[in-house]
């Protein structure tokens, strides 16, 4: 088989073609699953991030529960007072942890952004090639 470009048929040109081709299409999908994993962890680590401030919103709930049960078991004593003041700040605690996990949320991108660059260049290679 003739190796100079020159002394080449169109139907080895174009099989070469389609052979590089494929390899690029696959390699492309390879980078896309590898940065689609990569933003999938990012993501799940975020959402770990609103589960927990929903945790401690819960527990401030429970917390202002304890407070109005204790009101009730010392009629007369300010001990509800302090217990309702740790539910209201556990539920500030929440509310700030929650808002943290969902602002990185907001801020993930979820297209496969590198992907997208490296096909728009083999795209301007292809034409490139087609001259």
């Amino acid at each position: 088989m003739p190796t100079n470009n020159e002394e080449r048929s169109l139907g080895e040109l174009f099989g070469e073609l389609s052979r590089e081709t494929s390899t690029l299409v696959r390699q492309e999908i390879a980078l896309a699953k590898a940065e689609l994993s990569e933003k999938a962890a990012r993501v799940g680590h975020n959402v770990g991030f609103v589960a927990m401030g929903a945790a401690l919103a819960y527990a401030g709930l429970l917390t202002i529960i304890a407070a109005i049960v204790i009101v009730l078991a010392n009629a007369g004593v300010p001990a509800w007072a302090s217990a309702l003041l740790v539910g209201i700040v556990v539920l500030l605690v929440g509310y700030v942890v929650t808002q943290k996990g969902l602002t990185a949320l907001g801020r993930e991108q979820i297209a496969p952004a590198q992907t997208v660059d490296s096909m728009k260049e083999n795209v301007q290679w292809a034409k490139g090639q087609m001259k």
